[in-house]
C-alpha cells in the first residue's frame, strides 16, 4: 500500500470567490443525489483514493497558479485523505458531503462516488495523487449538472510544485513498483516549483520507465443525478 502521510491538517484552500449562487429552476434542489464515475485515462499511472466533495461557490480545493497549502502538499505527496475529510466535514456551511473511493484506481479502471448536492451546493471537487509521481495530482472543480442532464468532463493532472520531479523510488510512495523492486519509500526531496501548474508528465529521468508518461487529460468524469 502507499505510505500514509502524517496528519494532513488541511485547509483545502477555502477561497472566497463571491456570493453563493441562488436557486435556479434548472438546478437540482439541495439534497439531490449524484453519482460520479471517474475513469483513469493514463497508460501507466494509478490514482490514490479519490476524494470528492460537493460544496458552494465560496469554497475551492486548489487554485492553479498559487502555492499549494501544507494540507494539499500532504495529499499530493502521500495520498492520505483522512485529515482533509475531517476538515471538510467540519464546514457544513460551505460543504454538503464528502466521500472517497477505496484503494488505487489503475489505468482504464472506473471508480464511483455517490454524493448529495444541489441548490447552493452546486459545485463538485475531486483530487487524488498520481503514482508513481513526486507531486502530481488529478484535480477537478466543476458545476453539478442541471436536472435531467448527464455531464461528462475531463480532468487534468497538475504539478503541485512542492517537490522536485526527480522520479526516484526514494522520493515516491506506493505499492510494489517493478522499477523499484518493491514499494517506493516516499521521502521528500523538496525544492519544487513553488506553485500549482499543469503537469508536464513523467520523463523517465530517474528510476521509472518512460512509459509511465501521459498526456492530459488524465481522467474522464461522468456526473448524473440519481432520480
Amino acid at each position: 500500500m502507499y505510505r500514509r502521510m502524517t496528519a494532513f491538517t488541511l485547509s483545502f484552500l477555502f477561497l472566497v470567490l463571491g456570493q453563493p449562487r441562488g436557486y435556479d429552476a434548472g438546478l437540482a434542489q439541495a439534497g439531490s443525489t449524484y453519482e460520479i464515475r471517474i475513469t483513469n485515462l493514463t497508460p501507466g499511472q494509478s490514482f490514490t483514493p479519490i476524494l470528492g466533495a460537493t460544496h458552494s461557490a465560496d469554497a475551492s480545493v486548489f487554485v492553479p497558479g498559487t502555492a499549494a497549502s501544507p494540507e494539499l502538499k500532504a495529499l499530493v505527496e502521500g495520498g492520505d485523505i483522512a485529515p482533509l475529510t475531517a476538515l471538510l466535514n467540519s464546514t457544513p456551511g460551505s460543504v454538503m458531503e464528502v466521500a472517497s473511493t477505496p484503494g488505487l484506481t489503475t489505468p482504464a479502471v472506473t471508480r464511483s462516488l455517490t454524493l448529495m448536492g444541489g441548490g447552493t451546493y452546486d459545485r463538485l471537487s475531486l483530487a487524488a495523487m498520481l503514482i508513481p509521481t513526486n507531486d502530481a495530482f488529478v484535480g477537478l472543480d466543476t458545476s453539478l449538472p442541471v436536472a435531467g442532464e448527464t455531464k461528462v468532463v475531463y480532468a487534468y493532472a497538475y504539478d503541485a510544485g512542492t517537490e522536485v520531479n526527480d522520479e526516484r523510488c526514494a522520493s515516491i510512495p506506493g505499492p510494489d513498483f517493478p522499477e523499484c523492486g518493491g514499494p517506493g519509500t516516499g521521502g521528500s526531496p523538496g525544492n519544487g516549483e513553488g506553485a500549482i501548474v499543469i503537469s508536464s508528465g513523467s520523463h523517465g529521468i530517474g528510476d521509472f520507465a518512460r512509459n509511465r508518461d501521459w498526456k492530459n487529460p488524465v481522467a474522464r468524469i461522468t456526473i448524473y443525478r440519481i432520480p
